[in-house]
């Protein structure tokens, strides 16, 4: 409701500001080109991490000091500490890297993100840069309009610096324009009431406008206009870098746990930096003045000073706070948990069901059901299908040719949720009745129905780690992975479908089909074991891939194995009892799969 509310009341205070201000229409379109330019700069850097920056990442991040550099040097080049924060959300959610690691690249980050101000303070009001955006806007175009992915990435590259160089010339110009009409240092304040809310403000105008790059080139270019004093731009400066968090924030909505804690490490990181930055403003100011004197920065260039002060006091946060990171990180996995608001209720384990042995053993295989159901939607989407696909009689092999992304779901926090939750209310159910009078048969039913959750949880639990590596190589450009991924996938698919239809059946041949199924269990795997080897001797996939390819087949198998016993459980007929003869066992369907 807010955000309906706030944006019909944005878009008439900047209709009535362009009406009344020509020059405040400038400066906007300057603020508007340069956050431009910085999505053209992320669509363009995003162009080339399909692999490589994540093969990267992970060998750079084992040490503190080497995630520090990697956030330093990533954050410079890319000049988006938002893709760079986004980016390492993602991967200390997939558990990728430690969540130390993401801390020392957050770090890292906030020092790499300093170096825009030294481009715009030291050469972007300084030289006539409107002059080399337009060749570098042509040219971006040019190669924005090619088919190649890496043409479209270098074009989006060229055209995010093209704009970013159009948005400082025009906040240029649109300050200095303003200063003739309307002087905002009148309203400068000092002292440690004027450090606070210039603070504030600054980490207003990055929170709406979610770029600390967009906020300093504000400043930046306003205190080169005259429009705020030295002191007020580096409190808005300090505010700046408190509201970049904003965007880690957001980001961390949609995450898990780890993403969770590691927007929780940022927000710590910045609120103390800004924090010391505050209390010690003073001996900074004066650091940055010894530091310029030895850099050979004049006393009056406030610009380059302002730049200094940023980059120093992000540099003394990074240094009071390394030597704690490992306690910081014990802490935010110690006190940020699991929130148990969105846990799976029990649908059937009601008091009333304790009564007799007859009601307790029907509630019990309900709910065995309804964690079934659960499982089968997790397990579905954790192969990157809809339900309705696997329910549908469209062909699975289409459905997972065609994939286009791996669904982002965080496997452990829907195990939490909906799995092992509702395994715990059916064990502690079946307790309680265990204390009541009961018959044999009941007893032995309800052993049963336990062991059929217990393997129901099971084969979640190897979806957890088969998720992992399919997401990594689901969808890569070597096609012979690439195809074994999707057999793994098609194979686990064609289980669930055939599994769905016999929990809908009232079938008397339901174990041999059950038995069947396993046959054709066996005969996927073996097959694709001896593809493997022969692709291993052909030198068409890497051993290590191979190896890591046979490890998720026997993960699939498990899951299958799981599936198929509760499911036998649970059709079983409560009259019902099973004789061993009508079942294959496993020589049998070894011999069966053999043959075939």
């Amino acid at each position: 409701m807010l955000k309906k509310i706030s944006l019909p009341l944005v878009l008439a205070f900047l209709a009535y500001a362009f009406w009344v201000s020509s020059d405040f229409t400038e400066i906007a379109a300057g603020i508007a080109l340069f956050m431009f330019g910085m999505l053209c700069l992320e669509d363009g850097f995003k162009a080339f991490t399909g692999g490589t920056l994540e093969s990267i990442l992970r060998k750079s991040t084992d040490k503190l000091w080497k995630s520090l550099v990697f956030g330093m040097t990533s954050t410079t080049l890319m000049q988006s500490s938002s893709l760079v924060s986004l980016i390492t959300v993602s991967f200390v959610s997939s558990e990728m890297i430690t969540l130390a690691a993401g801390i020392g690249i957050i770090m890292g980050a906030n020092i790499g993100t300093t170096t825009g101000a030294w481009l715009i303070a030291g050469l972007g009001l300084k030289v006539d840069i409107a002059a080399y955006a337009m060749p570098v806007l042509v040219f971006g175009m040019v190669f924005m309009m090619q088919k190649s992915k890496t043409n479209k990435g270098i074009g989006y590259l060229m055209l995010g610096f093209a704009f970013l160089f159009l948005g400082i010339h025009f906040m240029k110009e649109g300050f200095e324009s303003f200063q003739q009409s309307f002087d905002l240092s009148e309203y400068g304040m000092t002292g440690f009431a004027g450090l606070v809310i210039f603070t504030l403000i600054g980490m207003a105008i990055t929170v709406i406008m979610q770029s600390s790059h967009a906020t300093l080139l504000i400043i930046i270019t306003a205190l080169s206009a005259g429009q705020v004093s030295y002191e007020n731009a580096l409190a808005l400066a300090i505010g700046a870098n408190l509201g970049s968090t904003i965007t880690i924030i957001l980001g961390s909505i949609a995450a898990n746990l780890g993403g969770k804690r590691l927007a929780a490490s940022h927000v710590l990181f910045n609120v103390i930096t800004a924090a010391v930055a505050i209390i010690f403003i003073a001996q900074i100011a004066w650091l940055v003045d010894q530091l310029a004197s030895v850099m050979g920065i004049r006393e009056d260039d406030f610009l380059l000073k302002l730049a200094l002060f940023h980059t120093l006091f992000n540099v003394l946060g990074v240094l009071l706070l390394m030597p704690w990171v490992p306690k910081i990180e014990a802490s935010l996995i110690r006190f940020i948990q699991f929130k148990p608001k969105g846990i799976e209720q029990p649908l059937y384990l009601v008091p009333q069901a304790l009564e007799t042995p007859a009601t307790v053993v029907s509630a019990v295989k309900q709910e065995v059901k309804h964690l079934f159901e659960n499982a089968y939607g997790l397990l579905a989407h954790g192969l990157s299908l809809k339900r309705s696909t696997i329910d549908s009689s469209e062909s699975l092999s289409e459905a997972v040719k065609y994939t286009r992304r791996i669904f982002p779901i965080d496997v452990e926090d829907l195990y939490e949720e909906k799995i092992k939750s509702l395994h715990n209310e059916i064990v502690t159910f079946i307790a309680d009745a265990q204390l009541r009078e009961s018959t044999q048969a009941a007893t032995e039913e309800l052993y049963a129905l336990r062991q059929a959750s217990r393997d129901i949880v099971e084969a979640v639990k190897g979806m957890k780690h088969l998720h992992t590596n399919l997401s990594q190589h689901g969808l890569s450009t070597n096609l012979a992975v690439r195809e074994r991924y999707d057999q793994i996938r098609i194979h686990l698919a064609e289980v669930l479908r055939e599994l769905r239809q016999l929990m809908a059946t009232d079938d008397d041949l339901t174990h041999l089909s059950l038995d069947a199924l396993r046959v054709e269990s066996q005969k996927a795997r073996r097959k694709l074991i001896d593809e493997l080897d022969e692709m291993i001797r052909h030198r068409r996939i890497a051993a290590s891939i191979a190896t890591s390819i046979m490890n998720d087949e026997a993960y699939v198998t498990d899951i299958v194995n799981n599936l198929l016993d509760s499911v036998s459980i649970l059709l079983k007929k409560p009259q019902e009892k099973v004789e061993d003869s009508l079942h294959l066992d496993e020589k049998e369907l070894s011999e069966l799969a053999e043959k075939n």
